[in-house]
């Protein structure tokens, strides 16, 4: 089946902190002359509109509804089942989500995204506490680390999502990658079938396994996050590629 569509991870993917990935704007723009894309990320530092700003600034080229990212699949969630959240995330984030908060006593979600310097023990025992009470851990994903400006890994929100699971003997509800629905949604929004459509991306678990598990070809680039240990996890994508300017050459090839 020929491709017909890319999801394409935007963090190591396109670009590393505020430098685009040497080639990647003209790779991007070759592309969409023949192909439907999507970017998909985990992203939850800041709201859509300032990640599009960001691309922008670099010299990407992205339309609003080509954009899907976990922050705002969190606040479609919420407005959807029309509750009250308290959250863990930057200050822009929870501005994005300002209308959805409330205190912890009423709120029936906790919402938790990469806070950054906001993960403290004051937030997370509010957290744990409003957990306790029978509030509902959501979380944008299960991200363990990222490459950060500096070139550097640094540490995700995983490892925090993780601590409330255990602390209140909870599981939280996955809404961004790897989950089957995050994917599927980006698909639908091409209107193809989930085998004309290929996802490129930097991690291994996030990005690969979990598009392979909705049934989705998976790229692997070896830039961002990516290192040489990911390729002995038992995840075996359709195709790795030294970064994103290779994958025009294998297109025909998937």
């Amino acid at each position: 089946m020929q491709i017909k569509g890319l999801l394409i991870d935007i963090g190591g993917v396109l670009y590393v902190g505020e430098k685009p990935i040497n080639g990647a704007i003209e790779t991007i723009n070759l592309l969409r002359k023949t192909l439907s894309l999507r970017f998909l990320t985990n992203t939850t530092r800041k709201p859509p509109k300032a990640v599009l700003k960001k691309m922008e600034n670099m010299g990407f080229s992205v339309k609003e509804e080509e954009l899907f990212t976990a922050l705002k699949a969190l606040r479609d969630f919420i407005e959807e089942k029309n509750k009250k959240a308290i959250a863990i995330l930057t200050d822009e984030a929870m501005e994005y989500l300002k209308p959805l908060l409330t205190s912890s006593k009423e709120a029936k979600f906790v919402v938790i995204g990469d806070a950054g310097e906001n993960f403290n023990y004051k937030r997370l025992n509010l957290a744990f506490r409003a957990l306790i009470n029978k509030a509902s851990l959501i979380a944008a994903a299960k991200n363990r680390y990222f490459k950060d400006e500096d070139g550097e890994l640094s540490m995700d929100a995983g490892g925090f999502v993780k601590a409330l699971e255990y602390a209140a003997e909870t599981e939280a509800k996955i809404l961004g990658k790897p989950s089957k629905d995050f994917f599927e949604i980006a698909v639908k929004s091409m209107n193809l079938k989930k085998d004309e459509v290929l996802m490129v991306g930097d991690d291994i678990e996030n990005d690969i396994q979990g598009a392979l598990n909705a049934g989705i070809k998976a790229v692997l680039v070896k830039s961002g996050k990516f290192r040489e240990s990911d390729l002995k996890r038992g995840i075996t994508p359709t195709a790795v590629i030294e970064d994103i300017t290779h994958l025009p050459k294998i297109l025909n090839d998937i």
